[in-house]
């Protein structure tokens, strides 16, 4: 358990805290909470064919014009530091 912890720590340090200026305790709740839910519910992770720990994969696209027509949205958590990418239905 250890080294789970020490993994999501160094992450956390290294994708948010180092890019962050915090400025109290509140704001720093704020950005962790933020964090841990992009962690858990949109991050890919290096897992089986890097399924996201909460999701299933979604099924792949054989089609050359869907492809080509994909609608890709972004959306920026805290302030820009997080991205989120989210085909439009």
């Amino acid at each position: 358990m250890n080294a789970i912890m020490e993994r999501w720590v160094h992450t956390c340090r290294r994708e948010l805290l180092d890019r962050t200026l915090i400025w109290n305790h509140r704001h720093l709740l704020h950005a962790l909470r933020e964090f841990e839910q992009f962690y858990n519910e949109h991050r890919p992770h290096q897992g089986i064919a890097n399924a996201r720990p909460l999701h299933p994969l979604p099924p792949p696209i054989t089609d050359p014009d869907q492809i080509a027509h994909l609608d890709i949205r972004k959306r920026d958590r805290l302030g820009g530091i997080l991205h989120e990418y989210r085909r439009a239905a």
